[in-house]
């Protein structure tokens, strides 16, 4: 629908719920009536105020497009998410135009959607003057702005006291694929019941015992949600993230998964021992050139990697590679229908480096999506189990996947291929590291991958704004504060030690969790009791939160924060009871263009394998794809860019979640496909080949 005719329905149906209260007569439901009377004047009014800015972004924002056939910058994606907001407010102002006179229509629930979604708008509107700013400070096409003391500053301190929690609440991923919505609803009544329990144990598993039985409130009580989980994006710091994500690592979790992924026929963990290697010159393969281990922060150390293969290669149960296995670690595995042959070297290598913010999860987090890879492809993949910050810090995750990669290249035939064709894959901030570590083989003179795929990669690990950035205000997956608290632990700033990564999924640990589990149970179990028995008092003993939720009248903090002045005199967003304790990074390293590679001068990026960038159009770092796209197109350096609509950040890991988010995966393999040239099998074909 075009966003002038939205905007007509808008005013349209408002003043038609207006109609319809005005002409019903319930007495019970008065004080919720005119309530509701007034949250849908302020629609029609933020309606009124929106319209000329969507108009003003839609005339210009395809010039910040990588070209005609590419659609996809961050002005787009914010006027997509009001539309988004605009027409779920059709869809419930229609029902309660229709119904508000029936006699099961319940005036206070309705009255609370609308609510909740006026403010949504509100905020919307203020992030649309904030991008006014950037469109008319930035140069012509520049999405960053990068002016010190500029909207970066100013983003920061709307950030710290603006309403956030209507996000969180009814309103929570309005804006992603409707079938991803009840995903994201447990991802954050998960999130507020680990944190409400956060540091009252030891281990992960613990917390998430007891948490089961606290999330109850948070299911029935969308407002108490939205404020819990504002208050824990906001003020709990790295490990607590850490922690969280690291669920998924635990045997107990990962197991639930294995159930449903692909089998596969290799699927080993093994270390690379910290010796030096010799790689034959790209320049001149009779000269070589020696490669160091890992050294930064301390000292030499191995890497732990993954291998997948869905068919038993030559090479891959050798007495050499099996003796580096791990013992706590998966083994090979001949599941029944598979052959008990083993196939011939593959001529492709797939390296892969998995996401997490460089602070969390490992290989054993994308297992799902790599094992389908390993089949659809039938090529053997690596996948590098790198250090993690704030523990380690940069350059040290760098040098591991550096140091990996060339040990795949001078060993190839243990994994089961020829590496007559590389590709380097990641997601996130392994699709940084995928970029970095080319970078890194350029200029010690190696051999470079043969292709780059990378989803919805970090490129600029900066506090630098822009209009995609922006949605870290209502973004349930990547905030802006968790953003920065990655950003700080991998440059190190926030670091008071470094020390080798501890595995997070050791046989000890789960049996330290296990041991916890049985007393988090009974514990958790009177939480939950007393929750039924007393709900009012389990909401009021959460520090932060409030009985009702958030209106336009009472949403103000008590410290009012300085004002912005790119807001009209007549309009101040929503502020928050619960400011936000955020520390900005700060450190040159930042700029680093091995941790910045968008900063990266073309004598580091000239000479760089084909790239291929797979972003979403709602994550709030796709104007750092958009932007590398257009440097390295620029440069005559062969990229391309796909944007796929209605996913979050991290969609790969939602793998079997939706069709939207198969279909992106299977972006990603035929992306992988034209590095490696390969012509996509037929089903069958594929099928045969798997099991024979």
């Amino acid at each position: 629908m075009d966003h002038k005719n939205v905007f007509a329905a808008l005013q349209e149906v408002c003043s038609d719920v207006i109609s319809a209260l005005n002409g019903s007569h319930n007495s019970s439901n008065a004080d919720a009536t005119d309530r509701l009377l007034g949250v849908m004047r302020q629609i029609q009014e933020h309606g009124r105020a929106v319209e000329p800015l969507i108009t003003g972004f839609t005339a210009v924002y395809h010039h910040y497009d990588l070209d005609a056939q590419t659609p996809g910058n961050g002005y787009r994606t914010l006027v997509k998410v009001v539309h988004s907001c605009i027409i779920h407010i059709l869809q419930k102002a229609r029902y309660i135009a229709s119904n508000c006179t029936g006699a099961f229509f319940r005036m206070d629930h309705n009255m609370a959607e609308m609510d909740a979604y006026c403010s949504a708008l509100c905020q919307l509107r203020a992030l649309l003057y904030l991008a006014q700013v950037l469109l008319s400070d930035n140069a012509h096409g520049q999405l960053y702005s990068q002016e010190e003391g500029g909207l970066s500053e100013r983003f920061e301190r709307e950030y710290i006291s603006m309403h956030k929690a209507c996000f969180y609440g009814r309103c929570l991923g309005f804006q992603f694929s409707p079938s991803l919505r009840p995903f994201l609803q447990t991802v954050v009544i998960s999130m507020v019941s680990f944190g409400e329990n956060y540091k009252k144990q030891q281990t992960g598993l613990g917390i998430a015992a007891l948490s089961f039985f606290t999330s109850g409130k948070y299911v029935v009580d969308p407002e108490l949600r939205g404020t819990e989980f504002e208050r824990i994006t906001q003020n709990l710091d790295v490990q607590f993230w850490k922690t969280f994500w690291n669920l998924t690592e635990t045997e107990l979790l990962s197991s639930l998964t294995r159930i449903t992924s692909t089998v596969v026929q290799v699927n080993v963990i093994f270390t690379i021992p910290a010796v030096s290697l010799s790689l034959p010159l790209a320049s001149d393969p009779s000269f070589s050139v020696s490669m160091n281990p890992p050294v930064a922060h301390w000292g030499p150390g191995p890497v732990k990697v993954r291998l997948i293969s869905h068919t038993l290669r030559q090479g891959q149960d050798s007495a050499e590679l099996l003796a580096l296995s791990r013992p706590e670690g998966p083994q090979l595995s001949l599941p029944g229908g598979f052959s008990r042959q083993t196939a011939p070297l593959s001529p492709c290598l797939l390296i892969h480096f998995h996401g997490g913010g460089f602070v969390a999860q490992t290989s054993k987090s994308h297992e799902n999506y790599l094992k389908s890879w390993s089949k659809d492809l039938n090529v053997p993949i690596l996948s590098v189990d790198y250090s993690l910050a704030p523990e380690a810090p940069f350059p040290r995750a760098l040098e591991e996947c550096f140091y990996a990669y060339c040990w795949a290249l001078k060993n190839c035939h243990l994994l089961g291929s020829t590496a007559e064709r590389v590709c380097l894959v990641g997601d996130s901030a392994g699709g940084n590291l995928c970029i970095t570590v080319s970078m890194r083989a350029m200029s010690h003179g190696v051999r470079v991958p043969d292709g780059i795929v990378a989803a919805y990669p970090a490129t600029l690990l900066t506090t630098d704004a822009s209009p995609s950035r922006l949605l870290t205000l209502i973004d349930p997956l990547l905030p802006l504060s968790v953003l920065y608290k990655c950003i700080d632990a991998y440059a190190g700033t926030s670091c008071q030690s470094v020390k080798p990564a501890q595995q997070l999924d050791t046989l000890v640990a789960l049996g330290q969790d296990t041991v916890k589990l049985l007393t988090n149970f009974a514990q958790g179990a009177t939480n939950w009791f007393q929750t039924l028995l007393d709900p009012k008092a389990a909401a009021s003993s959460s520090p932060t939160t409030s009985s009702n939720g958030p209106s336009p009248s009472k949403s103000h903090s008590v410290e009012k924060p300085q004002e912005v002045k790119e807001y009209p005199d007549n309009f101040e967003p929503l502020r928050s009871r619960c400011l936000v304790d955020i520390r900005t990074p700060c450190t040159p390293i930042m700029k680093n263009p091995f941790v910045s590679p968008l900063l990266a001068p073309e004598s580091l990026l000239k000479g760089l394998p084909p790239v291929h960038i797979v972003a979403s159009a709602l994550d709030a770092l796709l104007d750092d794809s958009v932007m590398l796209a257009k440097k390295l197109r620029k440069m005559n350096q062969p990229v391309t860019l796909t944007v796929v609509e209605d996913l979050p950040h991290g969609f790969l890991s939602l793998l079997q979640l939706s069709k939207e988010t198969q279909e992106a995966s299977d972006i990603c393999v035929k992306r992988i496909r034209e590095v490696f040239k390969q012509e996509e099998l037929p089903a069958d074909q594929r099928q045969q080949e798997g099991l024979n």
